[in-house]
């Protein structure tokens, strides 16, 4: 079976991080601190979660 990378149905805000974690086979929260850590240390954490929010179906 071929994995898809979409929003995940179990969501915290957009289920951005969800899918990408069952996407890689890892923990969300694993991705959720990757998020915070971009959006604080570089600055565009923020910037990503949306766009992959607009772009990633459901």
């Amino acid at each position: 079976m071929q994995k898809k990378l979409r929003k995940s149905a179990d969501r915290k805000l957009f289920g951005v991080c969800g899918g990408i974690g069952e996407y890689l086979d890892i923990d969300p929260t694993v991705i959720r601190l990757g998020f915070i850590v971009a959006f604080f240390g570089l600055g565009t954490g923020l910037l990503l979660y949306v766009i992959m929010a607009v772009v990633m179906p459901d």
